[in-house]
């Protein structure tokens, strides 16, 4: 499975969307900690809750990117038990970006319950048990035998993540707990690089190995929708469990591929025009060329994955997630990334290297029909 499985023992927010406290309305000046913060999401996250006149404190070890936002609070520390440095301290609701052990939540909780009134957990739709079939909120989800176990792996991540949902729910309760379950996180800042590489290979130019077909479903979501979801649930207090991805249909993996030929023409203007080329996944199979990590964000919806580009986000959509169109993550994604390091930029950490796809292209071109786009 692409993306693993994910443990979520008896969570009683999954059952419905609720609301306390005053009317679901915005409540200005409100104070936010991040557990985490510094990488990819946090600092959509402050930067949305900073613009929408909100103060943020980060709590970490201080080791990732610490000149991100130089303006907001940082208090050094552990979620592994150095937590002295939160300890006196109240804040109006609690981000937790960073749980991946259950023990670490449940610390951080308890700690934070008596003076911090809502819990925000940012989980991941890896939860799921199974993508045979699309899934919602209510969907049952993966376990773990041995539910000590706290090494983090492609075994246990999911099943991990859910105790860790589980663990905020049973110390907070279900009416003030937001479990948020974001897809595939993309757009700028993105250090997996894997929606990424779609308009780098583009820009690049020349012929460009593309997965199946242009229709086969894709979901994403833009780390700045996902940021402004989860700042207007902290405003209004909504507690529940929510998929937060684009709806199933929205975008197609050839919607990808040709906004990303697009962005690729308008910014980085290449001499050789990028052009796809579409490889049946029969023979990317035959190739050993591999769903998500070699072709990102894409995985054929056949078999146990037929329901991977299926999941509801609906009750998101209720709740007020908003999704910008394609384009808009694709421009400035490949704007950002044209603007990083040259050793990022020159070795992506996902999709095809140039030598291993130029092989692709070479491969299919030798078994006869062309299908460039």
């Amino acid at each position: 499975m692409y993306r693993r499985d994910l443990l979520l023992s008896t969570l009683g927010v999954a059952a419905a969307t609720l609301v306390y406290g005053p009317a679901a309305t915005a409540r200005p000046g409100l104070r936010i900690l991040i557990l985490g913060g510094t990488r990819f999401l946090g600092p959509h996250l402050a930067e949305h809750a900073l613009a929408r006149g909100h103060t943020v404190t980060f709590f970490n070890r201080g080791r990732t990117n610490p000149g991100v936002l130089p303006q907001v609070e940082r208090i050094l520390g552990d979620r592994d038990g150095q937590l002295d440095g939160l300890k006196g301290r109240s804040w109006d609701a609690v981000i937790d970006t960073s749980g991946y052990v259950p023990r670490h939540v449940r610390l951080s909780a308890e700690l934070l319950r008596p003076q911090v009134p809502h819990y925000v957990f940012i989980s991941t739709v890896s939860v799921y048990a199974s993508f045979a079939a699309a899934n919602d909120e209510t969907a049952p989800v993966g376990r773990l035998e041995d539910e000590a176990v706290e090494k983090v792996d492609g075994a246990t991540y999911g099943p991990l993540k859910a105790l860790c949902e589980a663990s905020a729910a049973a110390v907070y309760g279900a009416d003030r707990t937001t479990v948020i379950r974001p897809g595939l996180i993309v757009g700028p800042d993105d250090n997996t690089d894997r929606f990424t590489y779609w308009p780098a290979r583009a820009a690049r130019g020349g012929p460009m190995a593309a997965p199946n077909s242009p229709k086969d479903p894709v979901q994403v979501i833009d780390a700045r929708d996902l940021a402004e979801f989860t700042i207007v649930a902290v405003e209004r207090r909504t507690a529940g469990v929510f998929n937060a991805l684009s709806p199933p249909g929205r975008f197609t993996i050839g919607d990808v591929v040709d906004e990303s030929i697009v962005a690729a023409h308008e910014i980085a203007r290449p001499q050789d025009a990028p052009r796809a080329v579409w490889i049946p996944a029969d023979f990317l199979a035959e190739q050993k060329v591999a769903p998500w990590s070699d072709m990102p964000v894409w995985a054929p919806s056949a078999g146990e994955e037929a329901g991977f580009a299926r999941v509801s986000s609906a009750r998101a959509l209720q709740a007020g997630l908003r999704i910008r169109p394609l384009a808009d993550t694709v421009e400035a994604t490949l704007r950002w990334h044209l603007q990083r390091p040259e050793a990022e930029r020159e070795k992506l950490k996902a999709g095809l290297s140039p030598e291993r796809e130029a092989a692709l292209l070479a491969a299919w071109k030798a078994r006869g029909p062309s299908t460039a786009g």
